[in-house]
């Protein structure tokens, strides 16, 4: 039988070692992984270092470090791990890996530069812990989800679900903005509620509702209705706006604001069986003014209070809301900056149309001037979901 000690002379054999100084001489040029465990990790680490514990590298490496010619630099506490780490990355293809001999150990004990780093606590590795599988989110996508602050307009029926599901990713201040109760009509689509909650005002039944969910959120509420006093108000620190408003008059006054803030928008809308989501990202892609330049007759845009609502469609479409914030948060994937997709329940299917800036856009437009807040309620009756 082979023993540790044959494989680690093995491994030694099949890749370099490098000292601290010339691992020194690396920092900027070189990805430096840490593949200790998370408690040593915990107590300090080289600056800027990719953590990944020798236990999940093989399943988790690819997707933290996708470049396999940039060069790599593996150290562990005293340099046996790291050797074996550094076979299996050049096993699995990386072309530049070098292992640090003496480890974290040495480096600190020669006084080089190194930090404490910003962990999370066992109860949230635990909690999250099938996101810190995801090599496109794990502890540091964790972390900025929990530093994020995403303001929903609106605690009805887009932003049940849009709430849920960001306070149970973790996103840290989720702001709800809604002057409305909880009557018991709300209680077939909009989830954040229930029957012991008739006649709350429903930002507090949001809170209540997702603290309980997940008592790492700090839930700001604005039991007021949003216009031109204070939106530019309301909207100031936060990340991302999930808007789930159901009037024209709203809209632009939400969109204006985002402009001036420059901050994202997830835009939702529902109406009888059909859903339409696109992300709003100020200057790099169209505004709302760009997609709908002028409000339609109020005869022809009839409310959810009209019309009627499908109960379970805005759990899908604020759920995608979700998925939407979440990959701006993260800088993940292709968000639906550019694009609308609409969603057919009765058919069920989903279609994506292109939405391009307008150059003449009064609001985002290459010529258009100074964006000044204001009510627009003239520009069609404004319809309660």
């Amino acid at each position: 039988m082979t023993t540790t000690r044959e494989l680690l002379a093995l491994a030694k054999a099949a890749i370099s070692e490098v000292d601290t100084e010339e691992a020194h001489r690396r920092l900027g040029s070189a990805v430096f992984l840490d593949v200790r465990e998370p408690d040593e990790y915990e107590q300090g680490a080289i600056p800027g270092a990719v953590h990944l514990p020798r236990g999940n590298l093989e399943f988790t490496v690819e997707g933290r470090i996708p470049d396999k010619t940039r060069p790599v630099v593996v150290y562990c506490a005293g340099g046996a791990r790291s050797i074996f780490a550094a076979k299996t990355l050049a096993d699995l293809g990386y072309e530049d890996v070098v292992s640090m001999a003496g480890g974290f150990n040495r480096w600190k004990d020669e006084g080089r530069d190194w930090s404490a780093p910003r962990t999370l606590t066992s109860d949230q590795r635990n909690r999250y812990h099938r996101h810190l599988l995801l090599p496109e989110v794990g502890q540091q996508g964790q972390q900025a989800l929990l530093d994020s602050k995403v303001l929903l307009l609106g605690a009805g029926g887009l932003g049940s679900p849009a709430a849920l599901y960001l306070a149970a990713a973790g996103v840290g201040t989720i702001g709800i903005i809604d002057m409305d109760v909880v009557d018991a009509s709300n209680l077939q689509r909009q989830i954040l509620h229930n029957m012991d909650r008739l006649g709350d005002r429903k930002v507090d039944s949001a809170k209540k509702t997702i603290t309980a969910l997940n008592p790492d959120v700090v839930v700001e509420t604005f039991d007021v209705r949003l216009g031109a006093d204070n939106v530019l108000e309301i909207f100031d620190g936060y990340d991302l706006i999930v808007d789930g408003t159901d009037n024209f008059p709203t809209r632009y006054l939400v969109n204006d604001a985002s402009l001036v803030k420059r901050i994202p928008v997830v835009h939702g809308s529902i109406f009888r069986f059909e859903g339409q989501v696109t992300v709003f990202d100020p200057y790099n892609g169209p505004c709302y003014r760009c997609l709908i330049p002028e409000p339609p007759p109020a005869e022809l845009a009839p409310s959810c209070a009209e019309a009627g609502v499908l109960g379970v469609l805005p759990g899908i479409v604020g759920s995608i809301q979700a998925v939407e914030a979440i990959k701006m948060l993260l800088g993940l994937g292709d968000p639906l900056v550019g694009r609308l997709l609409a969603y057919d329940a009765l058919e069920e299917s989903f279609r994506t149309f292109k939405v391009r800036r307008d150059p003449q856009c009064p609001a985002c437009g290459e010529n258009a001037g100074e964006i000044v807040i204001a009510e627009y309620d003239e520009l069609c009756m404004p319809h309660g979901r």
